[in-house]
């Protein structure tokens, strides 16, 4: 790599052939199997595990929802990634990535991925532009997928599709072209964005602030499951998943497979150990020496959050104090939804935006020069290796990155919502008796046992299945109090 003359040398863009060659008439992997193949193999893997994290935020999601509502969660994070796959072909990854970008925002020089193919990609010569096209693609579709927690239990689903698509289009597409794109404001800053601190947690939380701000607060007719995850296992499998997509999304954001990729991924299971640890403690001490399973899920997430700007620039356990403290942080922000007067459910601004600005924040301090050098020649350095001034710059990604997202989404929100018949959010009786009865035909999380137990029941409708049950919960709940 640059400053080790001994390896071999990447190979080369050439601007007459930009999708790398014809394969008709050359052998256009001969330029990548100088030991240098193993760069695009590796990171090629790591998307395949990134995308694990899709459908890990559907069943974490799934889990925290009451299970009337749960399976929508599940069928929205196959939708968006699908939804954000044809965003990313059609425009996303010119808008992002495109070699004639601007400052601020691509071109349409890729539109429909044209030339997208064996050449040395924009992020790094080492691999192919198609390989490093999926593997951001895969970043944007996470990203959405935590976005669309914000409207959970209320926001009907093809609405939030229609709004995924031009999200990832006018928020998520320029951030990332300000953060990672060598034309980008926020990369010439520079700003330290190993991983997506701020084009995927702080934009995401600060979006998913915006859907719950627009749909208000949901129905509350008394129920004791309102607010309480209905499903700890799937909360725990669905963090798992992220946990192990994560060793892609961090340890393949070096775009090679030097040392530093493997110190990137040593360091994202620090952290999110750590912030296991962290949250932990603080449930203990405050709720009587008692565990909490989700509360150990939401750690793990908060540690993930704060590490990902920084898992390529700091040491091994300056990565334990970035997720310690974060998970801290995060924690005592419990009543985040009280104090800002929303209903923001999935937590989603408090883990990834709040989370991804107390990373972004670390890594101004914390950045050492030693540890993004593992990578042969980047040089990027914190205020620990006397870069002061490096904490501003991290400061102004946060406000800017933070404003623009949640602006332009409720301006997306508020002209979606007046739109005639987009309807946003379901009725109030759609609400009441779940997403999945009103969106889904003969599908639900669980078995039909009690349906087939129940002759009464089983000759009902779902819908008038629900309603019967919740009259009954209203009931209950009246009577109890």
């Amino acid at each position: 790599m640059e400053g080790y003359p001994d390896l071999p040398a990447p190979p080369e863009f050439d601007e007459s052939m930009p999708n790398g060659g014809d394969s008709l008439e050359m052998d256009v992997n001969a330029q990548y199997q100088a030991g240098l193949g193993f760069h695009y193999t590796y990171i090629i893997f790591c998307g395949f595990i990134v995308w694990l994290i899709i459908p890990g935020l559907g069943l974490l999601y799934g889990g925290l929802a009451r299970r009337k509502s749960s399976l929508a969660l599940l069928f929205q994070s196959l939708m968006v990634a699908s939804v954000t796959t044809f965003q990313w072909m059609f425009w996303g990854y010119s808008l992002a990535y495109s070699r004639t970008a601007n400052a601020f925002i691509g071109d349409l020089a890729n539109f429909g991925l044209k030339d997208v193919g064996v050449a040395p990609s924009p992020g790094s010569s080492y691999v192919p532009e198609i390989v490093f096209c999926l593997y951001q693609l895969l970043f944007c579709a996470c990203t959405v997928q935590i976005l669309i927690g914000g409207s959970f239990e209320r926001g009907r689903i093809v609405p939030s599709l229609i709004f995924a698509f031009i999200w990832a289009t006018i928020v998520y597409c320029p951030i990332a072209c300000w953060t990672w794109n060598g034309n980008g404001w926020l990369f010439n800053l520079p700003s330290l964005d190993f991983a997506g601190g701020g084009p995927v947690h702080i934009a995401s939380g600060c979006g998913a602030l915006a859907y719950a701000l627009v749909l208000g607060k949901r129905k509350h007719k008394g129920e004791r499951t309102h607010g309480k995850p209905h499903n700890t296992t799937l909360v725990f499998l669905g963090t798992v998943l992220i946990w192990f997509g994560w060793f892609g999304f961090n340890g393949g954001s070096a775009l090679n497979g030097s040392m530093r990729a493997m110190w990137a991924a040593f360091n994202t299971n620090t952290a999110a150990s750590m912030g296991v640890l962290g949250w932990v403690l603080v449930d203990y001490f405050k709720h009587g020496q008692k565990f909490s399973v989700v509360g150990a899920c939401e750690g793990a997430i908060a540690g993930l959050v704060g590490i990902t700007p920084a898992a390529g620039y700091v040491s091994l356990w300056l990565a334990a104090a970035i997720g310690f403290i974060t998970a801290i942080v995060v924690c005592l922000c419990q009543n985040i939804n009280q104090w800002l007067h929303i209903d923001e459910g999935m937590d989603v601004f408090k883990l990834h935006g709040i989370g991804g600005m107390v990373g972004s924040f670390l890594t101004g301090i914390f950045a050492q020069t030693w540890v993004s050098a593992l990578d042969g020649g980047t040089i990027a350095e914190g205020a620990l290796d006397g870069v002061g001034v490096q904490v501003g710059r991290q400061l102004a990604d946060i406000t800017a990155i933070s404003s623009y997202s949640f602006v332009v989404s409720c301006i997306i929100l508020l002209i979606l919502k007046y739109i005639p018949g987009m309807n946003l959010r379901v009725s109030e009786e759609a609400e009441m008796i779940g997403l999945d009865v009103d969106q889904f035909f003969d599908e639900q999380i669980g078995d039909w046992t009690m349906f087939e137990e129940n002759p009464i029941v089983s000759m009902s409708s779902p819908r008038e299945q629900s309603l019967r049950s919740m009259e009954g919960k209203n009931a209950e709940a009246v009577a109890t109090a």
